[in-house]
């Protein structure tokens, strides 16, 4: 691959390949090989309509491969700083894999986001629809959906006999998606008829595919209601020691978890009394609510329609750019290329796309709008486009992609890790209120309304699964009964603290329940990432210096990022 000529030259290190290079290149073409629609979006050829094996024997495969890896890179030498990164991210999280498949934990945990049920059908959200070909792999992939999923009930039944079941909760949760996959008019078959209007050629092979599919999540939703919903258990609680493997996974690091619920009770009380003095800022007097309120109509806060809403944020993202490039990080050549889009979807939300390798397609922030909505207030986005574009996942995903040549593919693709990841995000946007940029009250309220939230799923997500006692604080706010955590009370909780529509509340909900340890990841990372800002300041490293150097490691677990940093 050539280097872009205008990519800073810190970034372009001409390294020559190492032994360790070789093994972490060779580690994630196998994990390629292993899953044909990872490789898909990737931009891969040749296996787009294929799947991985959910099996047990897929399983298998991929502890082989894990194993084999970790035997190499203890014989390997380490020649250079980046190969003893490398071998440090490598070991701690292929290691921390086999202690999650050693302890009988893998695909039997069921939940609502991030589970093979909802990604066997996903993958089509995100494939290719440019032309003829896109569309006929998208119709052969749905011929082998039905496949993918017997495999994974063979993995379910696998578990099921040594007694591992999801919560029932989940089990349910699973049984209302997979119905609705199927319905009459449900997502296959609109895909089929999306199919069939793009590119007609290919009606009548997508209608098969899309019945075959249906079939198979059939298939699955019988086995969901007949065999795994009886033997599910009704505690929703992970218990002590498997969440501490859990936290390990997103953050990767081994949390004190006691400590850590301690500081997120602090972290909340913390928030909500900053959110209570802006609103007297908003309107002297008000409640946090009622400041929020009058936020919501305040005319100048408002936008009107989607050309609006894509102006505003670029630029947003251009001004945010401009000034961080002078003094507080190394942004130059491409790495300031950012455009803001207004997304294909209408799921809602607001996320972002990073560049291609060669930077012919920009990093992209897009904005997701429900079908029906036409007016925006800002307030509550200012800190999520400095979060999701500069100097959050924009600097950080598409540094990372400038360090390919000089990293290995998995360090610069393969490996995320959620603390580091989103815990940057979060710095991103403290970062721009230290800097002023969210000094406006209303932009201010938005940024803690969203801290506070991440703040909130902390103490939910570990006081539920590890038993933790509920604060005293809040036995008496929401007037419930002292003890420790269970689904009833946290959710009074989540109430009181996640300003969404119930049915978002309800979904964040059941992802906690879940999906153990991963939303507390960013509040827990951004943590990190104070604190070594710190020990940099007080060894005499500036800022930018510390960004820089912090961005060129790429996206590690959180030990790593210590050892690597060395403050």
């Amino acid at each position: 691959m050539t280097i872009h000529p205008d990519l800073p030259a810190i970034f372009t290190t001409n390294r020559t390949q190492t032994r360790v290079d070789e093994i972490a290149n060779a580690y994630y073409e196998k994990c390629l090989e292993l899953d044909p629609a990872s490789a898909t979006l990737e931009g891969r050829k040749g296996r787009e309509t294929e799947y991985a094996d959910f099996s047990p024997a897929g399983t298998a495969a991929n502890i082989a491969v894990i194993r084999e890896t970790l035997e190499q890179l203890n014989q390997a030498e380490i020649t250079d700083d980046i190969d003893k990164v490398t071998v440090d991210a490598m070991q701690e999280r292929l290691g921390l894999e086999l202690e999650l498949h050693e302890a009988g934990l893998g695909t039997w945990e069921i939940n609502n986001l991030a589970s093979p049920i909802q990604g066997i059908r996903s993958v089509f959200d995100l494939m290719n629809r440019n032309n003829e070909e896109d569309w006929g792999f998208i119709a052969g992939r749905l011929h082998n959906v039905a496949s993918a999923l017997e495999g994974y009930i063979e993995s379910l039944e696998e578990a099921h006999t040594r007694g591992c079941v999801a919560a029932v909760r989940q089990v349910d949760t699973a049984i209302e998606q997979v119905t609705a996959y199927i319905a009459d008019g449900g997502f296959f078959d609109a895909l089929a008829a999306e199919v069939a209007e793009a590119a007609p050629t290919h009606a009548d092979h997508a209608k098969e595919g899309a019945a075959s599919a249906k079939a198979g999540y059939g298939k699955l939703l019988t086995y969901l209601q007949e065999t795994l919903r009886p033997a599910a258990p009704q505690e929703d609680a992970v218990g002590h020691k498997r969440y501490s493997l859990y936290s390990r996974q997103f953050v990767g690091t081994t949390l004190d978890l006691e400590e850590t619920y301690a500081w997120g009770i602090e972290e909340l009380d913390h928030i909500i009394a900053a959110q209570q003095e802006v609103a007297e800022e908003i309107k002297p007097g008000a409640s946090i609510e009622e400041a929020k309120a009058a936020l919501d109509a305040d005319p100048a806060r408002t936008l009107h329609g989607t050309d609006e809403l894509q102006a505003w944020m670029q630029k947003l993202s251009d001004e945010a750019l401009d000034f961080l490039s002078k003094e507080h990080f190394t942004i130059e050549g491409p790495l300031r290329n950012l455009e803001c889009m207004i997304a294909p979807t209408q799921e809602g939300g607001i996320y972002y796309t990073g560049p291609s390798a060669d930077f012919e397609r920009a990093g992209r922030m897009w904005w997701s709008v429900p079908e029906g909505e036409d007016t925006f207030g800002t307030w509550r986005e200012v800190s999520t486009v400095y979060h999701e574009g500069t100097p959050g996942h924009h600097l950080q995903i598409a540094t990372a992609t400038a360090m390919a040549e000089s990293l290995n593919n998995w360090r610069a693709s393969a490996c995320w890790v959620s603390g580091h990841g989103e815990g940057w995000a979060l710095y991103a946007e403290r970062l721009m209120d230290e800097l002023g940029y969210l000094a406006d009250p209303g932009d201010r309220m938005g940024m803690l309304d969203a801290q506070r939230l991440r703040a909130a799923r902390v103490v939910f997500d570990i006081g539920l699964h590890c038993g933790f006692e509920i604060p005293q604080r809040w036995v008496e706010e929401l007037g419930i009964e002292p003890g420790i955590w269970d689904a009833d009370r946290g959710y009074r909780f989540l109430e009181a603290n996640l300003d969404m529509s119930d049915g978002q509340r309800r979904f964040e909900f059941l992802r906690y329940l879940g999906w153990p340890g991963q939303a507390p990841s960013y509040k827990v990372g951004e943590r990190l990432w104070l604190q070594l800002r710190e020990d940099a300041r007080a060894a005499g490293v500036s800022d930018r210096d510390f960004h820089t150097r912090a961005l060129m490691l790429g996206s590690v677990g959180l030990d790593t990022l210590k050892r690597a940093l060395g403050y």
